[in-house]
């Protein structure tokens, strides 16, 4: 009798240690991306409340600002507080905290280090800066948006890591954006002179108006655009 005790006490352990290992946990992890979330602010809060190591990928360029390229309400790296700045589609109100109209043409030349996305680049300048360059006149799909992976590896194919890279300015528009990136045109040593314009062509952007006021090779763009759209190249063959 006693050892028939001992031995169901022994059975009972073991199946309780089996419930415990197979037990479901109480909520799985979802992977989230730029898409998910309605404005960049958004986006932030919970790249800020995720926790260490950016697990969710929402800050590519790892400057400490999640989906920089999400419409606003935005804030910046560590902030809580929402800066709201209207945004219509593809035209964007002016922020107060961005700088105005350029007064000069900046011109600067540098190896591209990483291509973060369809429309953004970080450049490594011939002085040993790293920086962030946001391409005039375009916007690319965001990020888990149709699309975005194949405007990226365009880019990527355009202006490859190590690749030398030309940087101009637009009088016409700021110098920086509110993320500090710089607001360039971006043209290849040996390549395309205008790689906004060869991602136009190539049909990963729709028209793109920031601030009510066009770039200066705003109507180029425009003309690239119609003809991706009307031979249904890039994401016009199936995202837009």
């Amino acid at each position: 009798m006693h050892h028939q005790l001992i031995r169901a006490l022994t059975l009972a352990i073991i199946a309780l240690g089996l419930g415990v290992s197979v037990q479901a946990p109480a909520s799985a992890v979802i992977d989230r991306d730029c898409g998910d979330f309605a404005s960049q602010a958004a986006a932030q809060n919970f790249y800020l409340n995720a926790g260490a190591g950016d697990p969710h990928r929402l800050d590519d360029d790892g400057d400490g600002v999640a989906c920089e390229s999400n419409p606003c309400p935005c804030i910046g790296r560590g902030n809580t507080a929402p800066q709201q700045f209207a945004n219509t589609g593809t035209t964007q109100t002016q922020p107060q905290n961005q700088t105005q109209q350029g007064q000069r043409t900046y011109r600067e030349t540098g190896n591209v280090v990483r291509v973060t996305d369809g429309d953004t680049l970080r450049v490594r300048l011939r002085g040993g800066a790293h920086v962030s360059v946001r391409m005039l006149g375009i916007d690319t799909p965001e990020r888990g948006r149709c699309g975005a992976d194949a405007a990226t590896a365009n880019l990527r194919r355009l202006a490859p890591v190590g690749s030398t890279v030309h940087l101009v300015s637009d009088r016409t528009q700021a110098a920086k954006d509110r993320y500090g990136r710089l607001l360039r045109y971006v043209g290849r040593k040996g390549g395309y002179g205008d790689l906004s314009f060869r991602q136009a062509w190539d049909g990963y952007t729709r028209p793109y108006v920031f601030g009510g006021k066009p770039v200066a090779r705003h109507r180029e763009y425009v003309r690239a655009i119609g003809h991706a759209s009307s031979h249904a190249r890039g994401a016009w063959k199936g995202c837009w």
